[in-house]
């Protein structure tokens, strides 16, 4: 049976859309693989890892009927990129195996049952469906993605709290270290509060499969959340992943109020400057000295060597005088994340949080917690 007889691109688009979760090395040799399920002229390619099931389906022509196989995700993804782009392509089944032709290249594929493949259970109780365009979530994961935990034994915070109250969409990350809220609005209220921890990788996939302001954005992404599932659909896509479970910190009481020193500066520059400085940071601390007094704002690092550097920028300041460490890669994540001209730091003293905030983002803020240096 010919199961797809279509353009490179367009399987390719298809099969990368989907292969994003699938993992290399895994216990279950199947997890490697893509189920494709022929109904009519209609293609559903699905991957899973237990955790995430990403599922999508295209017209990519072959003969009309049902059929269903899995196959390699990685190898026909790595065959088809090696092929010519305008080349037809046409995937072929018979006796457990898969034969691709493209021109004068063949290549036959060892398959498993598609009964074999472990699909998801997905629950029952799903709440309300709310939505928003896929450019403004790929926008609020961007902002504050970076302040995620990586394998912290609090494994709540290895991924993002997303609260859907009312007509805003609120989503949280922090470290311990730092935390990044963006907020967004939603186009309908949402009758009673969602509030779900989505894991790391399914953060980091979303990330990649949605569309911003060049490729369609404007298309919109709905989500559903459950006990321990969320469920998106987007762009003929659907993305159904576990949660993580547990209780995220009260990020109210992080983010500072009232802080009596303030300046507002030109992102660009204060970014430049950090990266220069962070140079000569020693590699286990990366630590930097911001010293904030009237008209000026110096940043300093220095390493084992006893090397140095520092840097100045003149600032429209009167506030107190202030001497203060961070670890210069939570400003540098912060400040390469966000894509305004200015960012407002509020300060109190040498040992309490800054609070960074973006003038023309007001659902936006990010705290960062001061080092000693």
């Amino acid at each position: 049976m010919i199961v797809v007889k279509a353009p490179q691109e367009r399987l390719l688009e298809a099969l990368q859309s989907v292969a994003g979760i699938v993992e290399r090395r895994h216990t279950l040799p199947i997890l490697a693989n893509v189920l494709l399920r022929k109904n009519g002229p209609q293609l559903e390619l699905t991957t899973s890892d237990l955790e995430i099931q990403v599922r999508t389906s295209a017209d990519l022509g072959g003969d009309e009927g049902s059929f269903a196989t899995t196959v390699g995700a990685r190898k026909l993804i790595d065959i088809l990129r090696a092929l010519p782009g305008d080349q037809m392509v046409t995937l072929s089944a018979a006796q457990n195996k898969l034969t691709l032709q493209a021109g004068k290249s063949r290549f036959t594929l060892q398959t498993l049952p598609s009964d074999d493949f472990p699909l998801v259970n997905e629950a029952v109780d799903f709440g309300p469906t709310f939505s928003v365009p896929q450019k403004t979530l790929k926008d609020l994961i961007n902002q504050v993605h970076f302040a995620m935990a990586v394998h912290d034994i609090r494994y709540y915070l290895n991924g993002i709290l997303f609260i859907a109250e009312g007509k805003t969409l609120t989503l949280v990350a922090t470290d311990g270290h730092r935390l990044g809220l963006a907020q967004a609005t939603l186009e309908t209220d949402v009758p009673s509060k969602q509030e779900v921890i989505l894991p790391r990788k399914t953060v980091l996939e979303l990330q990649r499969l949605l569309k911003d302001e060049k490729d369609g954005g404007d298309t919109p992404i709905e989500m559903r959340f459950a006990g321990n599932q969320a469920r998106f659909q987007f762009s003929g896509m659907e993305f159904v992943t576990k949660l993580v479970e547990g209780k995220f910190p009260d990020y109210n009481r992080v983010i500072p109020r009232n802080h009596r020193n303030s300046v507002t500066l030109g992102r660009a520059p204060l970014l430049a400057c950090l990266q220069r400085a962070a140079i000569l940071t020693s590699e286990k601390f990366k630590g930097v000295r911001v010293n904030i007094e009237p008209g000026v704002l110096r940043i300093a690092s220095s390493n084992a060597e006893q090397e140095e550097a520092k840097e100045e920028i003149e600032v429209d300041y009167g506030g107190d005088a202030i001497d203060i460490g961070f670890n210069v890669t939570y400003l540098i994540d912060m400040l390469a994340n966000v894509s305004q001209d200015m960012v407002k730091i509020e300060l109190q003293d040498s040992s309490a949080s800054a609070l960074l905030t973006v003038p023309e983002r007001p659902g936006f803020k990010y705290v960062v917690m001061p080092m000693r240096i």
